[in-house]
């Protein structure tokens, strides 16, 4: 059984975010976790890390008496999307002004056991 975790409103750009999502996604979470602690993008592996313990601890919610070590987790899917856009103006020279884009975005992350999806796609096939 799959466990959803969402994280709105990141004051991250969704470029930037999105090259995370794509290192982790289909990974196991133990495999997750080494490549956003290892990471060189300290901000946004600590946000994405901490997202994916929260999936993680939704999945033993819903999960009671399995064992997070024993179920084979995995990424099954994270995306991101855009958030709102703080709009802001930076003086620029001859009395003209820049006009500066502070974006932000929503990470959605669904973690899934091994085991669960393969009892669905035997289910499927019948």
């Amino acid at each position: 059984m799959e466990a959803v975790a969402k994280l709105n409103n990141c004051p991250t750009s969704p470029r930037k975010m999105r090259l995370l999502a794509d290192l982790i996604r289909g990974k196991r979470v133990e495999e997750a976790f080494n490549i956003l602690i290892f990471n060189n993008k300290k901000e946004s592996s600590h946000r994405l890390e901490k997202l994916l313990r929260s999936a993680i601890a939704n999945w033993e919610q819903k999960n009671e008496g399995s064992r997070v070590e024993e179920s084979e987790l995995f990424v099954k899917t994270i995306f991101v999307d855009g958030g709102p856009m703080l709009k802001r103006i930076l003086p620029a020279p001859q009395g003209r002004a820049h006009r500066i884009r502070k974006r932000s975005n929503h990470v959605t992350l669904v973690v899934d056991s091994k085991a669960g999806a393969t009892v669905v796609n035997n289910e499927s096939a019948e």
